[in-house]
């Protein structure tokens, strides 16, 4: 049995095809809208609740005119 081997400038050519293929396209991912939460649901009858995000700490409270403040 015999063995081919291929002349330089094919060898070339076949390891510049390999890495001028372009690299595969992401995936494109749409955002997913959040879905509103009724503030009520949050309270839960109280007049401020403690959120914990990315280690802080955040406070929402209602108002008496029916506002919301978050403080951090």
């Amino acid at each position: 049995m015999s063995t081919l081997s291929l002349p330089a400038s094919v060898a070339g050519l076949r390891a510049a095809a390999a890495v001028a293929r372009p690299a595969p396209r992401p995936i494109a991912v749409s955002p997913v809208a959040a879905a509103p939460m009724p503030s009520d649901q949050l309270l839960q009858g109280r007049k401020a609740v403690e959120i914990s995000h990315n280690g802080s700490v955040y406070r929402l409270q209602a108002t008496k005119l029916g506002k919301l403040i978050l403080t951090k």
